[in-house]
Order: structure tokens, then sequence, then C-alpha cells
């Protein structure tokens, strides 16, 4: 089974991207190499969706270049293994054989492009530009997400209720009432929370907060 190695903390503008091509024809499959590794890009060869299964993708930014009609499993069932698996990549399809109603299910599946054989260099460049950008953007955001969950996890769990519950909307004196504290310690679990959290407001701990999912209710 294909598996993603963790995200790691290094920014995305830094590390050179992927193209993973999937074709069984080895022409075409060179022939894209050889085009994407021009331009600067990493771009790594399958004959099969077997092949990729068994191997571990790194976190970097990356795309898909996946040929529809595949020996084993097709493009289309490998689209659906790699959902099932939570591996968050985006595809651009190919297919020699392409008609609407297959382009129209392949962007329903949330494919990035549909190309049809043969096309133009520029066009497919074009496609993997995007796609690359669109997965540099959901690596950045995880990557986001993970640093405030750390600053999140550095924090008491007296703080952590607290943070939880400025992000309902309460006031000092009505969170100091709701845990039984005094509502000058609430504001001092208040004021350790965003200086760890490195909040510049009150609005920028509860923007954190609903980042985390926190907050959305009042505990009982």
């Amino acid at each position: 089974m294909i598996k993603v190695a963790p995200n790691s903390l290094q920014p995305t503008t830094e590390v050179e991207p992927a193209v993973y091509v999937i074709d069984d024809d080895v022409g075409i499959r060179d022939s894209l190499g050889l085009l994407f590794r021009s331009v600067g890009l990493r771009a790594e060869l399958f004959h099969s969706a077997n092949e990729l299964m068994q191997s571990k993708l790194p976190p970097i930014p990356s795309c898909l270049v996946l040929d529809v009609r595949l020996p084993g499993l097709s493009g289309f069932e490998l689209h659906a293994e790699l959902t099932k698996a939570d591996v968050h990549i985006p595809i651009i399809f190919i297919t020699a054989h392409g008609d609407i109603p297959m382009s129209v299910r392949a962007m329903k599946a949330g494919a990035v492009d549909f190309i049809t054989k043969p096309f133009r260099d520029q066009d497919m460049l074009d496609a993997v530009t995007a796609a690359i950008t669109r997965d540099r953007a959901r690596l950045d955001a995880d990557r986001a997400r993970l640093d405030l969950k750390g600053l999140f996890d550095s924090l008491t769990s007296r703080e952590q209720e607290v943070m939880a519950l400025v992000a309902t909307g309460l006031m000092n004196k009505q969170i100091a009432a709701h845990i039984g504290l005094s509502e000058i310690t609430v504001k001092i679990h208040r004021g350790h929370a965003m200086k760890k959290m490195c909040a510049k407001s009150l609005a920028d701990l509860v923007k954190m907060a609903e980042a985390l999912g926190i907050g959305r209710e009042i505990p009982s």
C-alpha cells in the first residue's frame, strides 16, 4: 500500500517538486520524463499503478500524471485507492481514448485536468504547474496546522481550557464563573496562552482556536 512520509518543517519553496508519471507506453512515459526534467522538475516514472502503490511518497509538492487505461489497476481505480488511503496528490489524467463522459468522471473525482493524447508539451507543463501550485499550498497549510498544534500542546491544561472558552466568545468574567477561578487568574492564563501561541491580539488567538477546531461550543 502506498504511504506518504510525515510532513517536514522545511518550507516547500525550498524543495524540488516532483511529478510521478504512470503510463504503460514506454515512449510516452520516457518523453514525459524528459519534458519535466528539462524544466527542473524531478520526474519518477512507473509502468503500472501497482508500482506506485509499493512506493513511499515524500511530503514534497508533487502531482501525478496518470493514464486512464493501465495494466492491472486502471487510472480511475488507482485514484479511488489513493482517496481511500487518504493520499492527497493532484492528478492529471491522460488518455488516447477520451470522451466527454470520461472527462466529466475524472473532473468529478477531483482531477486537476484531463488531457487527451497527443498533447502539446506546453499544455502538459501548464497543467503540471497548476497541480504543483495547488499541492504546495496544501502542504504549507498542513505544516502551519502542525506548527499551531505544537504551540497549543505547549500550553498547560488550564491555559488550553481558557483559550477554548475565549474562542466561544465568553468574557473573562463569564469564563471565571464557568471554571471557578477569579477574573484576574483567568486574565493571567489568557495572557500566557497568547504569549505561547504567539498571538498578537485576542482576535488572532480566536482564529488560531478556530483553525485547531476548538472552542466551537461551550463545554458543560
